[in-house]
């Protein structure tokens, strides 16, 4: 990755699509522990863009909530969809804070628009204890951060589906980490031609393998990959502060090892770190480790 590129950091402090509350607290907890400061460090010119307006929860109607705060989100998507689209029009690399995973669905819609111009293809890597491919048919809450990767798929509510004409090719989406998946979920991830890793998957191949599998399959007739990290892919043990915590996650060191390879690809465009809840969290612990997975991801080794 060319260090002279800026990085451009945007927070989208939203838990609405979550039933759990405090991911919106995300971004000021990434940021508290020194995020810009240390890519600094690394080389990088960097641009912190502050972040969107979301909505208080208390402040919206009843009708709203009982449609799982549908509106809401798009507004933030599109939102957010524009933001990245500049960002990659630029020349820029942008890193999204989250929020709940619902948020990738503005971060990646944007760049997929700006591929879309290129007429280029996007990679994604999208790492995560859930597979986030469910629909509003098949979510046993419908509650919308389960849904993000099938909308980029191109399922889902109209309205989300409709923030980039772009989708995501299924033979270019891979995921890791999966271990708590719902069942009608289990038939669509399975119909959806993607290349999914499951925990199984890492502990019988190794991270190495099933990363190098990964990006084979991300960067096939591709110009860039898209890494989408969603915290409670790692194991609560070194994690604690997620809103589902799900045990048997990635240890610290398969978690670096997945952004240390990306990023060694040179085909790194982006990241999303979604999932952080600081209520959860213990003496800022996954905090610091988000902002060492960025690290990794641009580039930071060990010798």
């Amino acid at each position: 990755m060319d260090r002279q590129r800026t990085i451009e950091i945007i927070g989208a402090p939203s838990d609405l699509g979550a039933n759990i509350r405090g991911s919106n607290m995300g971004p000021a907890s990434i940021r508290i522990a020194h995020l810009k400061s240390k890519i600094e460090q690394q080389g990088f010119k960097v641009v912190d863009l502050g972040d969107l307006h979301v909505p208080i929860r208390e402040s919206l109607m009843d009708e709203v909530k009982k449609e799982c705060y549908l509106g809401p989100i798009r507004e933030i998507c599109k939102n957010l969809a524009t933001i990245t689209e500049g960002i990659m029009d630029r020349g820029n690399i942008p890193i999204t804070l989250g929020g709940d995973h619902s948020v990738a669905i503005g971060s990646i819609s944007g760049i997929l628009r700006h591929f879309e111009k290129k007429k280029q293809e996007l990679g994604l890597i999208w790492i995560d204890a859930h597979a986030d491919v469910n629909t509003p048919t098949s979510s046993p809450s419908g509650n919308i951060h389960g849904m993000p990767l099938a909308v980029l798929l191109g399922l889902g509510h109209d309205e989300l589906t409709s923030i980039t004409s772009k989708k995501l090719r299924p033979q270019n989406t891979a995921l890791i980490g999966i271990r708590n998946i719902d069942v009608e979920e289990k038939r669509i991830l399975r119909e959806s031609g993607i290349k999914f890793f499951t925990m199984r998957d890492i502990d019988e191949k190794g991270m190495f393998s099933v990363m190098r599998e990964a990006i084979e399959h991300a960067s096939n007739g591709t110009s860039g990959i898209h890494a989408s990290f969603d915290i409670d892919g790692i194991d609560p043990r070194y994690a604690p502060g997620v809103s589902t915590p799900v045990s048997g996650g990635l240890t610290l060191r398969e978690a670096h090892l997945c952004l240390e390879m990306i990023y060694e690809t040179k085909k790194l465009v982006g990241m999303d770190l979604v999932e952080l809840n600081p209520v959860n969290d213990i003496n800022a612990q996954s905090a610091n480790v988000v902002v060492d997975l960025i690290l990794s991801g641009l580039g930071k080794s060990i010798v």
